[in-house]
């Protein structure tokens, strides 16, 4: 039973350092690095459902039909939608956007520029946890329940170790051990 426990917790606190990870390399920002969103909308729906963790990368050149995500006018918000056009206006390449479980496009051309990345792959609901991280409940979470975990393990394991130190002083003094 406890060592089910143990690899249970392993578990659980690889995929937090795992996650922690992911979203820490994503926020430094050097060219090309790739970049993590978490899916806020149903937009997309059913490829890419509500609650997921996206991830994006930049490239040289995007197509009909791949699925972007895009700066908008508030720096804090993304749009990862479906490119439906793509065309030259005045020189440049203009992109329109459209989300799949929408009726009609995005009503705005757009330049390269705008593109954060295209979508190469996509996690279900994992966004809602990474989402619960950016919180400050989230991170005191995900910082002390590790730590407590690592702790209260480490603990146990000076306390045994402790004991048998104890045990083979009283050993050497030529007192009977009886196990």
């Amino acid at each position: 039973m406890e060592k089910a426990f143990k690899i249970i917790l392993n578990v659980i606190l690889f995929f937090l350092i795992a996650t922690g990870l992911l979203v820490v390399f994503s926020f430094i920002d050097i060219p090309g690095n790739y970049k993590i969103f978490t899916v806020q909308s149903g937009s997309m729906e059913p490829a890419i459902h509500t609650g997921s963790l996206i991830f994006v990368k930049p490239l040289a050149d995007y197509s009909v039909g791949d699925i972007v995500t895009k700066k908008t006018d508030d720096p804090k918000m993304t749009v990862t939608h479906r490119i439906v056009s793509k065309e030259e206006v005045d020189g440049q390449v203009a992109f329109e956007t459209k989300g799949d479980a929408n009726d009609s496009s995005d009503g705005e051309k757009f330049g390269k520029d705008m593109i954060i990345g295209k979508k190469f792959l996509t996690i279900p609901f994992l966004g809602y946890v990474v989402s619960y991280a950016k919180t400050q409940m989230g991170i005191i979470l995900i910082i002390i329940i590790p730590a407590v975990i690592i702790i209260y393990d480490e603990f146990n394991k000076i306390v045994a170790e402790i004991k048998k130190i104890r045990q083979k002083k009283l050993d050497e003094k030529g007192k009977i051990r009886f196990e």
